[in-house]
């Protein structure tokens, strides 16, 4: 894969600064739409300057998400980048990034300043101290989720959760998880939170050693690789996998024959919107009290669902990631791999 930082380039900054032009937009108001060429491979590099960050020497870099090509998406950044500058003074400019990996890799090398990153992506950046965390979002009203350790019911696990009141039977996992030392999981792949990472690292940070796994691709095959049983022991999903259409027409009694052992707290966080750790503390205050204003115009709200998928924001810092970051760490996956 190329990882050149932006090979599309939206805003070639540091050529027009160095010529003098006017720093163009793409996807203004009133122009021609123009698409991004497929084989460009030019690097975005800020010039070298002593301008003040902010300044239209040296502006503010805010990034689509790499998948955020369409035309649209663009003009709704901009759009974004026209209201932080119209409500804090500074000098904002637009990027479409070629990949997350890359995306991380330019708040290291300070040609990105604010970005929304995926949960690898903000781990890794978060370990670089390259950023901070602002906002969570919000999906469905809520910034996490949860996971859940299943099993077959005739396999003689213990369940330590209590599906009437939804809540696990005891607050020790250590003492619930044990039976799964030296036990087969089924996990869905590796790059799943809530299928593999987070419930591995939550093993291994209590000091339990499962036996290698079988990844089965997906969450319904974990559930139903248990079911069938001679494939693995226990397994982990997002909650509750078991529901899934199919699974339920396929096995009717599947919600008896396979059963929760033990839930994982809603720890899992969806995106988070980032500014970079360059930006003074003000400038990143000034900018984070900006966003609930522009969310609550009907263009900034719009705007930020075209560019981001992002409905609403619930502010945050990176202790509210705490625990999450840990067992990410625990699970001693290889984030680079994980970042596409």
């Amino acid at each position: 894969m190329n990882r050149n930082l932006f090979p599309r380039l939206i805003f070639a900054v540091a050529f027009f600064l160095a010529i003098g032009c006017t720093l163009p937009r793409l996807g203004s108001a009133g122009s021609t739409p123009t698409p991004i060429p497929a084989a460009a491979t030019e690097t975005f590099t800020p010039s070298p300057s002593s301008a003040e960050l902010g300044s239209p020497e040296n502006p503010l870099i805010l990034a689509l998400p790499p998948s955020a090509s369409s035309q649209a998406a663009v003009e709704s950044a901009n759009l974004i980048a026209s209201q932080f500058k119209e409500r804090t003074g500074y000098t904002v400019v637009t990027i479409l990034p070629d990949s997350e990996l890359a995306l991380v890799e330019a708040f290291q090398k300070g040609n990105a300043h604010i970005a929304l990153l995926n949960p690898y992506a903000y781990v890794l950046a978060y370990q670089n101290e390259t950023v901070k965390a602002a906002f969570a979002d919000l999906k469905d009203g809520k910034s996490q989720y949860g996971a859940q350790f299943i099993a077959r019911r005739k396999a003689g696990f213990t369940p330590f959760f209590n599906p009437l009141s939804e809540t696990n039977a005891d607050d020790d996992p250590a003492i619930a998880l044990a039976q799964f030392n030296d036990r087969k999981p089924c996990w869905s792949d590796e790059r799943s939170l809530s299928g593999y990472v987070i419930p591995f690292g939550y093993l291994q940070s209590i000091g339990i050693s499962p036996k290698p796994a079988a990844f089965v691709e997906g969450h319904p095959t974990v559930v139903r690789s248990l079911y069938a049983s001679g494939i693995c022991e226990f397994g982990a999903t997002y909650i509750d996998a078991r529901k899934f259409p199919s699974l339920e027409d396929q096995f009717p009694d599947l919600m008896e024959q396979v059963i929760v052992i033990w839930r994982i707290p809603e720890i899992i966080p969806y995106d988070v919107f980032v500014f970079s750790s360059a930006m003074p503390q003000p400038m990143r205050d000034l900018f984070a009290s900006s966003i609930p204003i522009i969310m609550q115009t009907t263009d900034g709200r719009a705007a930020f669902k075209t560019a981001y998928d992002i409905d609403e924001f619930q502010p945050v810092n990176d202790g509210f990631y705490a625990e999450f970051r840990a067992l990410v760490n625990a699970s001693a996956v290889d984030l680079a791999l994980l970042i596409k």
